[in-house]
């Protein structure tokens, strides 16, 4: 049986072949600069966690990455450049709550992207809890306050960084818990939302705790609440939304993602460099302080995280109402 031992030899290249070519593949990549897609306006929570990214991505794969920023509609329409470009692993999303679990539900029948199936999720970066704050003269220190503003003759304006965001449903659904809608008030990123609340223009906002935190501890606005299940440890005297009688949590999360058909052992490689990124006690640190917590999933495990989102997300838009203002 002269043949077996060259029959196992071509059985065992069979089975390797697509091992090796995606490790190849893996090895070659990258050879030049990598675009970063950020679906929303510069300053806001999206912006800074892919500047952080970049910045870590950038020297442990030896090549430029660039930060693109493309807001509008709820970031959907920087998510659809992306899941329209070519999967050749130079063209990567920001991907987050708003553009991939809520978006697609708050814009449906115009969002033209799938956002499980049309995109190559990498890597799961960061969550982070959803936080209030007000303008320090609003007279606004609590949610109770809050309330009573909104049920005046004139109202409450509670600014977010855009429809269809995770801090525009809170809206909404705070409105439903008080039985009175809160006047929300759309901005093209949560860095414009922020100014205009600093300026006194508009007395509250909806806000990601990384792009807040910063403004809350130099004292330029006043945070209200957190929403989260407890106390966030950065942010000790900031009561959460439960704490203060209102039924309401919510986390954003940020993670990278490629269009569809982006070669697998490049999606590996760009999980385990990003994986490895945020292992280090200097970014963990960053991240803290922040109040965001680095992920840590395989490529696989993000996918099925976003899967996830999209399902807990969709019902609860199509049940509070919330539409594209």
């Amino acid at each position: 049986m002269s043949w077996a031992p060259s029959r196992r030899a071509l059985l065992a290249s069979i089975v390797t072949a697509p091992i090796a070519g995606r490790s190849a593949v893996a090895q070659s990549w990258p050879s030049q600069s990598i675009r970063i897609v950020v679906p929303f306006a510069p300053g806001g929570t999206t912006d800074l966690v892919a500047r952080l990214v970049a910045a870590g991505l950038q020297d442990r794969l030896g090549v430029s990455v660039i930060i693109d920023n493309r807001p509008g509609a709820g970031a959907t329409l920087g998510s659809e450049f992306v899941a329209r470009s070519a999967p050749d692993g130079y063209t990567l999303v920001m991907s987050n709550i708003a553009s991939h679990a809520i978006s697609p539900a708050v814009y449906r029948g115009r969002v033209r992207y799938d956002p499980v199936t049309d995109f190559a999720h990498a890597a799961l970066v960061v969550t982070n809890p959803t936080v209030w704050v007000a303008n320090p003269r609003s007279g606004i220190r609590t949610l109770g306050d809050a309330v009573a503003k909104a049920r005046s003759p004139s109202g409450l304006d509670v600014a977010t960084s855009g429809a269809g965001s995770s801090n525009h449903l809170m809206v909404v659904r705070m409105g439903q818990l008080v039985d009175k809608e809160l006047n929300h008030i759309p901005f093209r990123g949560a860095g414009p939302a922020m100014q205009a609340v600093i300026a006194g223009q508009v007395a509250m906002m909806s806000d990601s705790l990384p792009s807040a935190a910063s403004h809350i501890r130099q004292g330029s606005v006043v945070a209200v609440g957190m929403a989260s299940a407890e106390r966030h440890p950065s942010f000790p005297d900031v009561p959460t939304f439960r704490e203060q009688g209102f039924d309401l949590a919510s986390d954003s999360w940020f993670g990278l993602s490629f269009p569809a058909g982006t070669p697998a052992g490049i999606v590996d490689r760009l999980n385990s460099e990003t994986r490895a990124f945020l292992s280090s006690p200097e970014i963990r640190s960053r991240f803290a302080e922040l109040g965001g917590t680095p992920g840590d999933l395989t490529a696989e495990g993000y996918t099925d995280f976003v899967r996830r989102e999209v399902a807990l997300w969709a019902p609860l838009v199509q049940a509070s109402g919330a539409t594209a203002d």
